[in-house]
């Protein structure tokens, strides 16, 4: 996995942009709400991703990831090498995280996205 290849995997899902935050962040948004974040001038490359609140526990104590700095209160994890997951496991959890982001949208923003 490289970070073009997880870039494809963010922007197949639909309304998604993408912006670099804090100068060195790539961050992939769904109506401006985050929901991956992968650290572009680290080595190896890391990323970070909102999951299910009985997979946070699971996922923190899991070889190479942690619990998200800042965000880890709001079930966010880091996996410290982004080749530590295939591509399955990415298209998983991006989708999921693409998905947990989106369900807590405002229904007027929904609305406009389904609309687009």
């Amino acid at each position: 996995m490289n970070i073009e290849e997880l870039q494809q995997i963010c922007k197949s899902l639909p309304h998604v942009t993408e912006d670099i935050k804090w100068g060195n962040d790539l961050c992939f948004c769904i109506a401006a709400k985050m929901f991956c974040v992968v650290g572009l001038n680290q080595s190896p490359t890391s990323a970070s991703f909102k999951v299910l609140d009985e997979e946070f526990e699971v996922l923190s104590t899991r070889k190479g990831f942690i619990p998200a700095p800042y965000v880890a209160r709001y079930k966010w994890v880091l996996v410290e090498d982004i080749n530590r997951l295939s591509t399955r496991e990415w298209k998983h959890y991006v989708t999921q995280s693409y998905n947990l982001i989106k369900d807590k949208l405002p229904a007027k923003i929904k609305k406009e996205l389904s609309q687009i």
